[in-house]
């Protein structure tokens, strides 16, 4: 939603929050499906995470800090693995990617190899972590729609198992890459099937008017298979060049598979197609993933064996519809799995209560950090949930808007939320859902240091990401 940094934010609401925000009947109550699975409430109110008090965590970390629960990352990879395993037994397997814009480092590319999955990434910082990390290149895909020479070369170099082309400068460009370097790369064709997902504009990647893959779209020339056709007779033509398959991504934060059987329904129709003129059968097909996460209560979420049971049914449904041989099925998990497993712990730094028309008021809670290391808010109208973290309250809900230190009217973390109504400087709040594009879109506005990434398991607590510091800020101001 393009607006106004301040108009739009000042919506008559009232007393009570958007419609679907309930005042809870105790202010105190946690819901299971807004955290890490290791988070819980002592007898003194204070939060816990993987045992460890987030009063404790503030104290030796500082705050803001990212919070990551490495048994709930490990446990929610492990669940895709296993649902999509079950689902595609007897077909011809499936291959689940981690999407490592979600949330990337060292320490998280690895436990996403030690619980059996892919690794995709989409620019050349992405893969040199990868590649520190010691992730085998060939369980790694290479997205991006403007992928530079010097990183392709690198991509060629290291292995990659699959480098989805996005234009055709590309495949010309990765073409006489290879064949330089007297190597097959192995290659992934992105469609753009015109399937708009339900989700924000600026996070739907399958209509028409958009920067990603090749259309279907007949266009001016009227030939069948679009511009996605004319690739496939492009690379087929490139002897440096091996098509492994076709993929498609529709969106981000989608709920329901009904996107998925358009969207594979069409490419198995260019499928079809390839094979009737070209007289061969594709061995892997790319669904995506985009799969969505609570942020709050009303939100309502798959299970992974949901998915994996409704996209196994959708691919070989038509599959057999036009006569396809089922190939090998990968999607790309990526905010589901780090989204819901790491939170951010604020201190509150100034509360103020606001009178607005009509008599209403609004409380604003003001916290250490903001748009700076949660820019969805801002940028997306994303809607986040908090609580109360270090201590228990006895006073009545309040409504409450939790913003930022930034000098921006738009800088919002929690746009509405009830928090008891004696929240006051010094308290600490924490926000769930944050491990997806927290982190990995924040930035130094303002010239406030990011905060660094804490992984706590087993009562235990380290740091995998440095918080920066001022330091560092000026160490890149050379003068």
């Amino acid at each position: 939603m393009r607006a106004h940094e301040a108009g739009a934010l000042h919506a008559d609401i009232g007393q009570h929050g958007p419609e679907w925000l309930r005042e809870p009947a105790d202010v105190n109550d946690l819901l299971p499906q807004l955290w890490p699975r290791t988070v819980t409430r002592g007898s003194d109110g204070v939060l816990r995470i993987a045992g460890i008090p987030v009063t404790e965590l503030a104290a030796e970390f500082g705050t803001p800090v990212f919070l990551l629960d490495e048994a709930d990352l490990r446990a929610r990879a492990a669940a895709y693995r296993d649902a999509f395993a079950a689902a595609f037994d007897g077909l011809a397997g499936a291959d689940v990617y981690y999407a490592g814009k979600s949330f990337l480092s060292k320490a998280v590319a690895r436990w996403i190899a030690e619980e059996g999955l892919r690794l995709d990434v989409c620019t050349g910082g992405e893969l040199a972590v990868a590649l520190a990390a010691g992730i085998d290149p060939a369980l790694i895909g290479f997205h991006g729609n403007n992928k530079s020479l010097s990183e392709l070369d690198r991509a060629i170099s290291a292995g990659v198992g699959r480098i989805v082309l996005d234009s055709f400068d590309e495949i010309d460009r990765l073409a006489g890459l290879a064949a330089e370097r007297g190597v097959r790369a192995p290659v992934m064709i992105r469609v753009t099937v015109g399937v708009e997902a339900h989700t924000h504009e600026y996070i739907a990647t399958a209509h028409e008017d958009q920067k990603f893959g090749f259309s279907l779209n007949r266009g001016n020339t009227g030939a069948p298979g679009g511009a996605a056709a004319e690739a496939v007779r492009r690379v087929l033509a490139a002897p440096s060049l091996r098509l492994l398959g076709l993929h498609s991504h529709i969106g981000s934060q989608i709920y329901d598979a009904a996107g998925f059987e358009v969207s594979t329904r069409r490419v198995l129709e260019l499928a079809a197609q390839i094979r009737a003129e070209h007289g061969i059968e594709l061995p892997e097909l790319d669904l995506g993933g985009g799969f969505g996460i609570a942020y709050t209560t009303q939100d309502e979420v798959f299970e992974p064996i949901e998915i994996a049971t409704a996209l196994a049914k959708i691919v070989e449904h038509e599959c057999a519809a036009y006569g396809l041989a089922v190939p090998r099925v990968s999607v790309e998990p990526g905010r589901s799995i780090s989204g819901p497993a790491a939170c951010t712990l604020y201190e509150v730094g100034t509360v103020k209560q606001v009178e607005l028309d009509g008599g209403a008021t609004r409380k604003y809670v003001s916290v250490d950090g903001g748009m700076s290391d949660n820019i969805r808010t801002a940028l997306y109208d994303a809607s986040y949930s908090c609580t109360l973290a270090s201590r228990a309250s006895a006073a009545p809900p309040a409504l409450a808007r939790v913003v930022g230190k930034h000098c921006e009217s738009g800088d919002i973390v929690v746009r509405d939320e009830f928090l008891p109504a004696d929240v006051s400087p010094g308290d600490l709040i924490v926000v769930p859902g944050t491990g997806a594009y927290g982190r990995a879109m924040a930035s130094n506005y303002n010239h406030v240091p990011r905060p660094g990434v804490v992984a706590v398991a087993d009562g235990t607590a380290r740091v995998i990401v440095r918080a920066e510091t001022e330091d560092d800020l000026l160490r890149l101001d050379v003068g």
